[in-house]
C-alpha cells in the first residue's frame, strides 16, 4: 500500500472534512482519516489454513452546533459536502451535551516526538507461512506435546491523521508484527492447552521463532496431570502474563467516563492510599516503540507520561476533554478514538518492579497458588468484586509443587490492590506491563 506513507494526503483529507463541515453550518468540527493494511496467515500441523489480507480507508467527522454534537463516518470522500451536510443535520436534532466540544487550544500538541512506531518492513504470504510453521514446529518439537491448535504470523500498518477547526493538524504511522502458537499435551480427558505469542512494532524486535514455540510447548507439558485443591484462603501469585489483567481492571476503574457516571468502585478514591507505600504505576504514551504510544491523543492534545499511582496513592483519572469538563478538571491527554467520538483510555501502563525476585517472593509465601491462566472476566466494575476461574501451580514449602486447574480465585479489588506485592521481573510484552505479583488473603474455591 504505497499511499500509507503519505501522511500529508491524509492530513489534507481531514482538513477538507473540517472545512466542509464549517461551510455546511457547523460551529466547530474535527475529523479523522485512517488508512491501513494487514496480512495474516494461520497454519495447523504444518498446513496452511487461512490467509487474510485487508486494505481500508476510513474517515470520521464530528460536528458541533451549539451544544449539540453528531458524528458520521465513511470509507470514501466522493461526496464530502453531502457527508458534512448530513452530520450538521444530525447535530441539529441531537439533544444538547453541555460537556461536548473541542479541546482547549492551549492544550494542543505543539511538538510531535518521533516515537519510532512505524516499520515499513513487510513479509509476503509465503514468508509469513514459513514463520508460522517455524513457530509451530518448535512447539510441537517439545517432548510431550501431542497436538497443535495452530500458529499465526501477521503484520499490520496504519496511518492516522487528525484535523480540527481549532487549528490542529497532525498525523503518524504505526506498524505491528506478531507470531503466536497454541499447542496441546496429554491424551483423551487428560489433555491440556497452552500458548505463547509475541507482538512488536518492529519486525526485528520479535522473539526468535524457536523461543516462542519452545515456551508454548514447555508450558503445556508442565500442565499435564493437574489436581484440584481444597477451598481455602491463601496467597495468590500472578505470573506476569496474567498480572497485567490487574492493570486492565485499574484502567477501567479510573476511566473518566466511569467516574462521571458513578459506575466505578474507585469513584471516591482519588487521593487515597490505594496500594502499599512504594507502589508506582505509570501511564506513558511516549514509550519508544510502545504498543500504546502516540505523539498526541485523539483530540490533538499533548500526551505526557504521568504516575497514576505514586507511592501507593491514586493521583488522577484518565480524562479526555468531555469527561474532564464534566468532572470540573482538565484533560490529561488520554482521548482515544477511531473514526467515532473520542473517549478516555490508558496508553502504556507499567507497574514498576519491586525488590524481590519471583523465586524469593514464592519462597517467602510458603503455601499458595501460582496462577498462569485465567478463564473469563469475572470483575464487577461497580463494586470491585473479583471472581475468576484459574489454572496454574500449587505452592508448597516455597516451591511450585504440582499443576492445578478448575479453581476460582475471589476477592475484592480494593483489598487486593492494598495487599499487592510486586517482584522485580519486567518484560515489555504489551501495552500493559507488570512483574510477578503476590496478593495475600484471597479465597481459592476448589474441591
Amino acid at each position: 500500500m504505497s499511499e500509507l506513507s503519505d501522511i500529508t494526503a491524509l492530513e489534507d483529507a481531514a482538513r477538507r472534512l473540517v472545512e466542509a463541515a464549517l461551510k455546511a453550518g457547523a460551529d466547530a468540527a474535527d475529523a479523522v482519516a485512517v488508512r491501513g493494511a494487514s496480512l495474516s496467515v494461520d497454519v495447523r500441523l504444518g498446513a496452511l489454513e487461512d490467509s487474510t489480507r485487508s486494505e481500508a480507508e476510513d474517515f470520521g467527522l464530528r460536528v458541533f452546533v451549539g451544544q449539540k454534537v453528531a458524528t458520521v463516518s465513511a470509507n470514501t470522500l466522493a461526496a464530502i459536502d453531502r457527508l458534512a451536510e448530513r452530520a450538521v443535520a444530525m447535530a441539529g436534532v441531537a439533544p444538547p451535551d453541555p460537556w461536548a466540544g473541542l479541546a482547549d487550544p492551549d492544550r494542543l500538541a505543539r511538538e510531535r516526538p518521533d516515537l519510532d512506531l512505524y516499520d515499513p518492513a513487510t513479509l509476503d504470504a509465503d514468508a509469513l507461512t514459513d514463520a508460522a510453521r517455524a513457530v509451530e514446529d518448535a512447539a510441537r518439537g517439545v517432548p510431550g506435546v501431542t497436538n497443535s491448535g495452530g500458529a499465526s504470523a501477521w503484520w499490520s500498518q496504519s496511518a492516522v491523521a487528525l484535523a480540527t477547526s481549532g487549528g490542529f493538524t497532525g498525523g503518524y504511522r504505526v506498524s505491528r508484527h506478531g507470531r503466536s502458537v497454541s499447542v496441546i499435551a496429554g491424551e483423551g480427558t487428560g489433555m491440556e492447552r497452552d500458548y505463547e505469542g509475541c507482538g512488536r512494532n518492529h519486525l526485528v524486535d520479535l522473539d526468535p521463532h524457536e523461543l516462542i514455540g519452545r515456551k508454548a510447548g514447555e508450558r503445556v507439558v508442565r500442565r499435564i496431570g493437574p489436581r484440584q485443591v481444597p477451598t481455602c484462603t491463601a496467597t495468590v501469585v500472578y505470573d506476569p502474563r496474567v498480572a497485567t489483567s490487574l492493570l486492565g481492571a485499574l484502567s477501567g476503574a479510573i476511566n473518566g467516563t466511569a467516574i462521571a457516571r458513578g459506575t466505578s468502585f474507585l469513584k471516591s478514591k482519588l487521593g487515597a492510599q490505594l496500594f502499599a507505600p512504594g507502589i508506582r504505576i505509570t501511564d506513558d504514551p511516549r514509550r519508544m516503540r510502545g504498543p500504546g504510544s502516540r505523539p498526541f491523543d485523539g483530540e490533538g492534545v499533548t500526551a505526557e507520561p504521568f504516575d497514576i499511582i505514586a507511592d501507593g496513592v491514586l493521583t488522577t483519572w484518565l480524562l479526555d476533554s468531555a469527561t474532564a469538563r464534566e468532572l470540573g478538571l482538565a484533560t490529561n491527554g488520554r482521548a482515544a478514538r477511531g473514526t467515532g467520538s473520542p473517549g478516555p483510555s490508558s496508553t502504556n501502563l507499567l507497574l514498576h518492579p519491586g525488590e524481590k525476585s519471583p523465586a524469593e517472593l514464592i519462597r517467602d509465601i510458603g503455601t499458595g497458588l501460582y496462577v498462569t491462566e485465567f478463564i473469563g472476566h469475572g470483575v464487577n466494575g461497580i463494586t470491585g468484586d473479583y471472581s475468576r476461574g484459574a489454572a496454574g501451580w500449587w505452592i508448597e514449602n516455597g516451591e511450585l509443587a504440582f499443576p492445578v486447574s478448575e479453581v476460582t480465585v475471589a476477592g475484592n479489588l480494593v483489598d487486593m490492590f492494598a495487599r499487592l506485592i510486586p517482584a522485580n521481573d519486567i518484560e515489555y510484552r504489551s501495552a500493559y506491563v507488570a512483574p510477578t505479583v503476590a496478593i495475600e488473603g484471597l479465597t481459592i474455591a476448589g474441591s
